[in-house]
């Protein structure tokens, strides 16, 4: 399970040598024995991509999880008022892009403090 404090970065158009720096950049900080902050990152090809994963309806399963702490996903869709097969799949989707997670016990919640979305616009085409 994440800290308290966690933080979900969703980036759309993210260049890969950002990524790699990033990651260059912790490691180089763990050989120096110096602190890493954690980071939780998801890339997106494309804005599209980013929002047939997040729609309106799962933005709203994190903030009621965010909200009601952990708990079923049958508890879940009685409180979004939902029907339990939407939300289980909404929740396995989810999952996946690891936006909640699922302990052993069956119980999905938001680790996350806060989601941070950052869309790269593509360059400039020379005119």
């Amino acid at each position: 399970m994440k800290t308290d404090n966690a933080v979900l970065h969703l980036s759309v158009g993210e260049p890969v040598k950002a990524s790699l720096a990033r990651a260059g950049a912790a490691m180089k900080a763990a050989r120096q024995g110096k602190p890493i902050q954690p980071y939780f990152g998801v890339c997106f090809e494309d804005v599209g991509e980013l929002f047939s994963v997040f729609t309106p309806k799962r933005w709203e399963l994190i903030g009621a999880l965010r909200e009601g702490g952990a708990m079923t996903v049958a508890e879940l869709a009685r409180q979004l008022k939902r029907d339990y097969k939407n939300v289980y799949n909404d929740c396995e989707r989810l999952i996946e892009w690891m936006a909640i997670e699922k302990d052993e016990n069956g119980l999905v919640s938001a680790p996350y403090a806060e989601i941070v979305v950052d869309m790269k616009l593509p360059d400039r085409r020379a005119a």
